[in-house]
């Protein structure tokens, strides 16, 4: 069984996937703190915002025993009171479609690498062309 597990992990594509998933990790954290630290703070400019993920719709009474800020988003979280949290959200859509686009280009720059990798395909034999005319003129 430890023979059969070794030989698993050693497979290319488990590796691979390995890679993928500890450097998609840290992709996440550099797209977070991209939208976090550069971009949200320009669209809360926008919006008169400090922090765009203060930005929410109170849609249940604020307790009496509540203890910090009446205004503070995770205070009123924490204590239950409904919202709903469309800058969180809204932070999250526009993380979700930054980290797309990377990836969008990362592929579409590896397929072109590697297309300019492959050789040419080779000329097509005589012979192929001549019985591709004779079915297509038997077809007729």
């Amino acid at each position: 069984m430890l023979n059969e597990f070794k030989a698993f992990i050693m497979r290319g594509n488990v590796l691979d996937l390995a890679v993928g998933v500890i450097i998609g990790g840290a992709f996440g954290t550099i797209v977070s703190s991209l939208t976090g630290d550069v971009i949200m703070p320009v669209l809360s400019l926008l919006t008169g915002s400090a922090d765009f993920t203060e930005n929410y719709l109170r849609l249940g009474p604020i307790p009496a025993e509540l203890q910090g800020k009446a205004v503070d988003y995770a205070a009123l979280k924490a204590a239950g009171v409904p919202m709903l949290g469309y800058g969180a959200f809204l932070t999250a859509v526009i993380n979700f479609l930054i980290l797309a686009f990377a990836v969008f280009l990362i592929v579409k720059n590896a397929n072109r690498f590697f297309a300019k990798m492959e050789p040419p395909a080779p000329p097509t034999p005589e012979d192929v062309l001549l019985l591709r005319e004779i079915r297509d003129s038997l077809k007729k």
